[in-house]
Protein backbone atom coordinates (compact mmCIF):
# COMPACT_ATOMS: atom_id res chain seq x y z
CA UNK A 1 0.00 0.00 0.00
CA UNK A 2 2.59 2.68 0.62
CA UNK A 3 4.75 1.44 -2.25
CA UNK A 4 1.47 2.32 -4.28
CA UNK A 5 1.57 5.76 -2.59
CA UNK A 6 5.00 6.74 -3.16
CA UNK A 7 5.01 5.21 -6.81
CA UNK A 8 1.94 8.02 -7.10
CA UNK A 9 3.67 10.55 -5.31
CA UNK A 10 6.80 9.86 -7.61
CA UNK A 11 4.87 10.03 -10.70
CA UNK A 12 2.88 13.54 -9.65
CA UNK A 13 6.42 14.93 -8.77
CA UNK A 14 8.31 13.75 -12.10
CA UNK A 15 5.24 15.41 -14.28
CA UNK A 16 5.66 18.59 -12.58
CA UNK A 17 9.81 18.58 -12.74
CA UNK A 18 8.97 18.15 -16.69
CA UNK A 19 6.28 20.73 -16.90
CA UNK A 20 8.79 23.10 -15.07
CA UNK A 21 11.35 21.90 -17.02
CA UNK A 22 9.74 22.94 -20.13
CA UNK A 23 8.71 26.48 -19.12
CA UNK A 24 12.45 26.52 -17.73
CA UNK A 25 13.97 25.46 -21.22
CA UNK A 26 12.15 28.57 -23.05
CA UNK A 27 13.01 30.87 -20.20
CA UNK A 28 9.30 31.89 -19.45
CA UNK A 29 7.30 32.72 -16.57
CA UNK A 30 3.99 31.07 -16.99
CA UNK A 31 2.37 32.58 -14.43
CA UNK A 32 3.06 36.09 -15.42
CA UNK A 33 3.27 35.81 -19.12
CA UNK A 34 -0.60 34.67 -18.69
CA UNK A 35 -1.35 37.41 -16.28
CA UNK A 36 0.23 39.83 -19.50
CA UNK A 37 -1.29 38.29 -22.19
CA UNK A 38 -4.86 38.83 -19.97
CA UNK A 39 -4.25 42.55 -19.98
CA UNK A 40 -3.26 43.41 -23.18
CA UNK A 41 -6.00 41.68 -24.53
CA UNK A 42 -7.80 43.36 -21.78
CA UNK A 43 -6.51 46.74 -23.45
CA UNK A 44 -6.97 46.05 -26.43
CA UNK A 45 -11.05 45.85 -26.01
CA UNK A 46 -10.68 48.96 -23.79
CA UNK A 47 -8.55 50.66 -26.37
CA UNK A 48 -11.03 50.32 -29.07
CA UNK A 49 -13.85 51.85 -27.47
CA UNK A 50 -11.69 54.57 -25.95
CA UNK A 51 -9.91 55.32 -29.86
CA UNK A 52 -13.50 55.91 -31.23
CA UNK A 53 -13.83 52.55 -33.26
CA UNK A 54 -10.82 53.16 -34.70
CA UNK A 55 -9.56 49.77 -36.52
CA UNK A 56 -6.11 52.04 -37.76
CA UNK A 57 -5.10 52.88 -33.89
CA UNK A 58 -6.27 49.17 -32.93
CA UNK A 59 -3.70 47.50 -35.44
CA UNK A 60 -1.23 49.93 -34.37
CA UNK A 61 -1.29 48.78 -30.88
CA UNK A 62 -1.25 45.21 -31.88
CA UNK A 63 1.89 45.53 -33.75
CA UNK A 64 3.33 47.46 -31.04
CA UNK A 65 2.47 44.40 -28.44
CA UNK A 66 4.08 42.06 -30.87
CA UNK A 67 7.38 44.00 -30.92
CA UNK A 68 6.87 44.28 -27.12
CA UNK A 69 6.59 40.31 -26.48
CA UNK A 70 8.92 39.58 -29.40
CA UNK A 71 11.63 41.95 -27.14
CA UNK A 72 10.44 40.57 -24.17
CA UNK A 73 11.18 36.67 -24.97
CA UNK A 74 14.78 37.72 -26.32
CA UNK A 75 15.59 39.16 -23.51
CA UNK A 76 14.36 36.52 -21.41
CA UNK A 77 16.80 34.64 -22.94
CA UNK A 78 19.59 36.33 -22.08
CA UNK A 79 21.64 35.42 -18.80
CA UNK A 80 21.40 38.09 -16.23
CA UNK A 81 25.03 37.79 -15.42
CA UNK A 82 25.76 39.59 -19.00
CA UNK A 83 23.34 42.46 -17.77
CA UNK A 84 25.10 43.10 -14.97
CA UNK A 85 28.29 43.12 -16.98
CA UNK A 86 27.19 45.74 -19.49
CA UNK A 87 24.94 47.47 -16.71
CA UNK A 88 27.68 50.89 -16.58
CA UNK A 89 28.37 50.94 -20.56
CA UNK A 90 24.27 50.57 -21.06
CA UNK A 91 24.35 53.87 -18.32
CA UNK A 92 26.89 55.61 -20.41
CA UNK A 93 25.39 55.42 -23.44
CA UNK A 94 22.09 56.61 -21.73
CA UNK A 95 23.32 59.79 -20.47
CA UNK A 96 25.08 60.34 -23.58
CA UNK A 97 22.05 59.84 -25.65
CA UNK A 98 19.99 61.86 -22.86
CA UNK A 99 23.11 64.97 -23.71
CA UNK A 100 22.48 64.76 -27.31
CA UNK A 101 18.95 65.50 -27.02
CA UNK A 102 19.57 68.28 -25.30
CA UNK A 103 21.59 70.04 -27.51
CA UNK A 104 20.39 68.52 -30.90
CA UNK A 105 16.78 66.45 -30.10
CA UNK A 106 14.05 67.19 -31.96
CA UNK A 107 10.59 68.64 -30.28
CA UNK A 108 6.91 68.84 -30.20
CA UNK A 109 4.47 70.52 -28.18
CA UNK A 110 6.92 72.41 -26.51
CA UNK A 111 9.47 69.37 -25.47
CA UNK A 112 12.33 68.30 -26.92
CA UNK A 113 12.73 64.53 -26.16
CA UNK A 114 13.41 62.85 -29.23
CA UNK A 115 16.54 61.93 -31.66
CA UNK A 116 15.79 61.72 -35.18
CA UNK A 117 18.06 60.01 -37.35
CA UNK A 118 16.78 61.07 -41.12
CA UNK A 119 15.28 58.24 -42.56
CA UNK A 120 16.24 55.31 -40.04
CA UNK A 121 14.59 56.10 -36.53
CA UNK A 122 13.03 58.13 -34.12
CA UNK A 123 13.19 57.41 -30.80
CA UNK A 124 13.28 58.53 -27.19
CA UNK A 125 16.54 58.25 -25.30
CA UNK A 126 14.83 58.40 -21.53
CA UNK A 127 12.57 55.35 -22.41
CA UNK A 128 16.13 53.95 -22.11
CA UNK A 129 17.04 54.54 -18.91
CA UNK A 130 13.54 53.02 -17.12
CA UNK A 131 15.64 49.53 -17.64
CA UNK A 132 19.39 51.03 -17.43
CA UNK A 133 18.84 52.70 -14.39
CA UNK A 134 17.87 49.75 -12.34
CA UNK A 135 20.53 47.23 -13.65
CA UNK A 136 22.93 50.21 -12.96
CA UNK A 137 21.97 50.80 -9.35
CA UNK A 138 22.06 47.10 -8.56
CA UNK A 139 25.29 46.74 -10.57
CA UNK A 140 27.06 49.51 -7.99
CA UNK A 141 25.14 47.98 -5.41
CA UNK A 142 25.41 44.46 -5.67
CA UNK A 143 29.20 44.15 -5.24
CA UNK A 144 29.71 46.28 -1.84
CA UNK A 145 28.63 45.67 1.43
CA UNK A 146 25.10 46.06 2.07
CA UNK A 147 23.38 47.92 3.79
CA UNK A 148 25.28 50.66 1.76
CA UNK A 149 27.59 52.74 3.71
CA UNK A 150 27.01 56.71 3.45
CA UNK A 151 29.39 57.19 0.63
CA UNK A 152 27.74 54.66 -1.30
CA UNK A 153 24.43 56.49 -0.56
CA UNK A 154 25.66 59.72 -2.43
CA UNK A 155 27.34 57.57 -4.82
CA UNK A 156 23.84 56.01 -5.85
CA UNK A 157 22.16 59.38 -5.73
CA UNK A 158 24.28 60.90 -8.47
CA UNK A 159 23.28 57.83 -10.96
CA UNK A 160 20.10 58.37 -10.25
CA UNK A 161 20.07 62.24 -10.45
CA UNK A 162 22.35 63.22 -13.39
CA UNK A 163 19.69 61.55 -15.81
CA UNK A 164 16.94 62.80 -13.69
CA UNK A 165 17.93 66.36 -14.50
CA UNK A 166 18.63 66.05 -17.64
CA UNK A 167 14.99 64.35 -18.36
CA UNK A 168 13.52 66.96 -16.25
CA UNK A 169 14.78 69.54 -18.42
CA UNK A 170 13.60 68.12 -21.31
CA UNK A 171 11.02 69.11 -20.14
CA UNK A 172 9.31 64.88 -19.29
CA UNK A 173 8.65 65.38 -15.32
CA UNK A 174 6.48 61.94 -15.54
CA UNK A 175 9.83 59.91 -17.35
CA UNK A 176 12.14 61.30 -14.83
CA UNK A 177 9.86 60.82 -11.63
CA UNK A 178 9.45 56.95 -13.00
CA UNK A 179 13.50 56.96 -13.97
CA UNK A 180 14.15 58.11 -10.02
CA UNK A 181 11.65 55.84 -8.92
CA UNK A 182 13.34 53.19 -10.78
CA UNK A 183 17.08 53.70 -8.71
CA UNK A 184 15.55 54.64 -5.70
CA UNK A 185 13.59 51.51 -5.40
CA UNK A 186 17.03 49.69 -5.60
CA UNK A 187 18.67 51.93 -2.92
CA UNK A 188 15.59 51.37 -0.79
CA UNK A 189 15.96 47.33 -1.48
CA UNK A 190 19.17 47.36 -0.59
CA UNK A 191 18.63 47.63 3.06
CA UNK A 192 18.65 51.61 3.00
CA UNK A 193 18.90 52.92 6.52
CA UNK A 194 15.61 54.72 8.24
CA UNK A 195 17.87 57.50 9.21
CA UNK A 196 18.54 58.36 5.45
CA UNK A 197 14.66 58.08 4.71
CA UNK A 198 13.93 60.42 7.29
CA UNK A 199 16.42 62.72 6.14
CA UNK A 200 15.32 62.45 2.75
CA UNK A 201 11.77 63.52 3.51
CA UNK A 202 12.42 66.44 5.72
CA UNK A 203 15.35 67.71 3.00
CA UNK A 204 12.39 67.15 0.64
CA UNK A 205 9.92 69.68 2.50
CA UNK A 206 12.35 72.26 3.15
CA UNK A 207 13.29 72.28 -0.53
CA UNK A 208 9.54 72.65 -1.49
CA UNK A 209 9.71 76.51 -1.92
CA UNK A 210 12.43 76.99 -3.33
CA UNK A 211 11.69 74.34 -5.98
CA UNK A 212 8.47 75.92 -6.26
CA UNK A 213 9.56 79.48 -6.89
CA UNK A 214 12.80 78.66 -9.24
CA UNK A 215 12.51 75.13 -10.25
CA UNK A 216 9.15 74.37 -11.86
CA UNK A 217 8.26 75.98 -15.16
CA UNK A 218 4.87 78.24 -15.63
CA UNK A 219 3.02 75.25 -16.89
CA UNK A 220 3.81 72.27 -14.04
CA UNK A 221 2.82 75.00 -11.17
CA UNK A 222 -0.73 75.56 -13.14
CA UNK A 223 -0.87 71.86 -13.10
CA UNK A 224 -0.27 71.66 -9.46
CA UNK A 225 -2.76 74.93 -8.75
CA UNK A 226 -5.50 73.37 -11.07
CA UNK A 227 -5.02 70.13 -9.10
CA UNK A 228 -5.74 72.16 -5.78
CA UNK A 229 -8.51 73.50 -7.77
CA UNK A 230 -9.86 72.88 -11.13
CA UNK A 231 -12.73 75.43 -10.94
CA UNK A 232 -10.17 77.90 -11.47
CA UNK A 233 -9.98 77.24 -15.07
CA UNK A 234 -12.82 75.18 -16.03
CA UNK A 235 -12.15 75.80 -19.93
CA UNK A 236 -8.39 75.78 -19.70
CA UNK A 237 -6.19 73.69 -17.59
CA UNK A 238 -8.92 71.93 -15.25
CA UNK A 239 -11.05 71.07 -18.11
CA UNK A 240 -9.11 67.23 -18.33
CA UNK A 241 -9.39 66.97 -14.45
CA UNK A 242 -13.19 68.01 -14.75
CA UNK A 243 -14.41 65.53 -17.40
CA UNK A 244 -12.04 62.66 -16.21
CA UNK A 245 -13.94 62.69 -12.99
CA UNK A 246 -17.44 63.34 -14.38
CA UNK A 247 -16.52 59.91 -16.55
CA UNK A 248 -15.52 58.17 -13.36
CA UNK A 249 -18.47 59.43 -11.53
CA UNK A 250 -21.05 58.85 -14.20
CA UNK A 251 -20.13 54.71 -14.16
CA UNK A 252 -21.45 54.00 -10.78
CA UNK A 253 -21.05 50.66 -9.35
CA UNK A 254 -21.43 48.68 -12.54
CA UNK A 255 -21.01 51.24 -15.59
CA UNK A 256 -23.51 52.49 -18.52
CA UNK A 257 -21.81 49.26 -20.56
CA UNK A 258 -19.29 48.25 -23.25
CA UNK A 259 -19.06 51.44 -25.90
CA UNK A 260 -21.77 53.20 -24.31
CA UNK A 261 -19.74 56.06 -22.09
CA UNK A 262 -21.27 59.68 -22.85
CA UNK A 263 -17.70 61.10 -22.33
CA UNK A 264 -15.74 59.70 -23.66
CA UNK A 265 -17.81 58.74 -27.23
CA UNK A 266 -19.10 62.57 -28.13
CA UNK A 267 -15.56 63.55 -27.04
CA UNK A 268 -15.90 65.27 -24.03
CA UNK A 269 -12.73 63.24 -21.94
CA UNK A 270 -9.62 64.53 -23.98
CA UNK A 271 -6.84 62.00 -24.46
CA UNK A 272 -9.69 58.85 -23.63
CA UNK A 273 -6.73 56.81 -25.41
CA UNK A 274 -4.05 57.55 -23.99
CA UNK A 275 -3.23 58.92 -20.27
CA UNK A 276 -7.24 59.15 -19.45
CA UNK A 277 -8.22 55.79 -20.48
CA UNK A 278 -8.74 54.33 -17.27
CA UNK A 279 -11.65 56.92 -16.81
CA UNK A 280 -13.24 55.48 -20.11
CA UNK A 281 -12.97 51.93 -18.37
CA UNK A 282 -14.53 52.88 -15.42
CA UNK A 283 -17.49 54.79 -17.31
CA UNK A 284 -18.44 52.00 -19.53
CA UNK A 285 -17.58 49.20 -16.18
CA UNK A 286 -17.71 51.19 -13.26
CA UNK A 287 -16.15 50.20 -10.07
CA UNK A 288 -16.63 46.35 -10.92
CA UNK A 289 -14.38 47.06 -14.18
CA UNK A 290 -11.90 49.22 -12.07
CA UNK A 291 -11.51 46.57 -9.38
CA UNK A 292 -11.33 43.83 -11.74
CA UNK A 293 -8.37 45.81 -13.59
CA UNK A 294 -6.75 46.25 -10.16
CA UNK A 295 -7.09 42.90 -9.13
CA UNK A 296 -5.01 41.98 -12.49
CA UNK A 297 -2.74 44.37 -11.77
CA UNK A 298 -1.97 43.28 -8.21
CA UNK A 299 -1.61 39.57 -9.28
CA UNK A 300 1.22 40.75 -12.14
CA UNK A 301 3.01 42.57 -8.83
CA UNK A 302 2.69 39.83 -6.54
CA UNK A 303 4.39 37.59 -9.00
CA UNK A 304 6.93 39.86 -9.75
CA UNK A 305 7.74 40.04 -6.05
CA UNK A 306 7.45 36.48 -5.48
CA UNK A 307 10.16 36.14 -8.30
CA UNK A 308 12.17 39.02 -6.42
CA UNK A 309 11.83 36.96 -3.34
CA UNK A 310 13.30 33.64 -5.02
CA UNK A 311 15.57 35.21 -7.24
CA UNK A 312 19.39 34.18 -5.96
CA UNK A 313 21.58 36.79 -6.36
CA UNK A 314 21.50 39.98 -4.75
CA UNK A 315 22.01 41.74 -8.45
CA UNK A 316 18.96 39.80 -9.46
CA UNK A 317 16.44 40.49 -6.31
CA UNK A 318 17.60 44.25 -6.71
CA UNK A 319 16.61 44.08 -10.45
CA UNK A 320 13.26 42.12 -9.97
CA UNK A 321 12.15 44.58 -7.07
CA UNK A 322 12.83 47.53 -9.11
CA UNK A 323 11.01 46.35 -11.91
CA UNK A 324 8.24 45.20 -10.25
CA UNK A 325 7.52 48.69 -7.57
CA UNK A 326 8.17 50.74 -10.40
CA UNK A 327 5.90 49.10 -12.71
CA UNK A 328 3.50 49.96 -9.35
CA UNK A 329 4.40 53.65 -9.77
CA UNK A 330 2.89 53.46 -13.11
CA UNK A 331 0.01 52.59 -12.27
CA UNK A 332 -0.68 54.88 -9.11
CA UNK A 333 0.67 57.89 -11.06
CA UNK A 334 -1.60 57.27 -13.60
CA UNK A 335 -4.74 56.43 -11.49
CA UNK A 336 -3.88 59.42 -8.94
CA UNK A 337 -3.79 62.47 -11.62
CA UNK A 338 -7.10 61.22 -13.35
CA UNK A 339 -9.02 61.06 -10.15
CA UNK A 340 -7.93 64.08 -9.28
CA UNK A 341 -5.37 63.45 -6.46
CA UNK A 342 -2.08 63.65 -8.43
CA UNK A 343 -1.10 66.56 -10.75
CA UNK A 344 -1.42 65.54 -14.93
CA UNK A 345 2.17 64.55 -15.95
CA UNK A 346 1.39 62.58 -18.57
CA UNK A 347 2.22 58.97 -17.46
CA UNK A 348 0.04 56.54 -19.49
CA UNK A 349 -1.56 53.56 -17.90
CA UNK A 350 0.35 51.02 -17.95
CA UNK A 351 -0.15 47.91 -21.38
CA UNK A 352 -3.48 49.49 -21.42
CA UNK A 353 -2.98 52.69 -22.94
CA UNK A 354 -2.09 53.75 -26.78
CA UNK A 355 1.61 53.80 -26.50
CA UNK A 356 4.60 52.74 -28.81
CA UNK A 357 7.93 53.30 -26.58
CA UNK A 358 6.30 52.99 -23.23
CA UNK A 359 4.96 49.48 -23.93
CA UNK A 360 7.79 47.90 -25.74
CA UNK A 361 10.22 49.29 -22.81
CA UNK A 362 7.92 47.76 -19.86
CA UNK A 363 7.61 44.15 -21.74
CA UNK A 364 11.22 44.69 -21.32
CA UNK A 365 11.10 44.74 -18.22
CA UNK A 366 8.68 41.70 -17.32
CA UNK A 367 11.76 40.13 -19.77
CA UNK A 368 14.22 40.80 -17.22
CA UNK A 369 11.79 39.21 -14.99
CA UNK A 370 11.77 36.58 -16.92
CA UNK A 371 15.12 35.75 -17.15
CA UNK A 372 15.45 36.00 -13.49
CA UNK A 373 12.88 33.25 -12.43
CA UNK A 374 14.06 30.71 -15.35
CA UNK A 375 17.82 30.83 -13.73
CA UNK A 376 18.39 27.61 -13.15
CA UNK A 377 19.64 28.42 -9.42
CA UNK A 378 17.10 29.86 -7.96
CA UNK A 379 15.22 26.29 -9.15
CA UNK A 380 18.13 23.82 -7.63
CA UNK A 381 17.59 25.08 -3.74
Amino acid sequence: MFETKDYVRQINADGFRKKQGFWQSINLDPWLLLLLVTLTICGLFLLYSASDYKIPTLKRQLTFYVIAYTVMIIIAQVPMLFFRRIAPFLYIIGVLLLLAVLLFGSGAKGAQRWLDIPGIIRFQPSEILKLVMPLTVAWYLSSRILPPSFKHVVAVMVLVMLPTIMIAAQPDLGTSILIASSGLFVLLLAGLSIWYIVSAVVLGISAAWPMWMFGLREYQKGRILTLLDPERDKLGAGWNIIQSKTAIGSGGFNGKGYLQGTQSQLNFLPESHTDFIIAVLAEEFGLIGVMLLLGLYLCIIIRGLMICWMADTTFNKLVAGSVTLTFFVYIFVNMGMVSGILPVVGVPLPLVSQGGTSIVTLMAGFGLLMAISSDKQQFSR
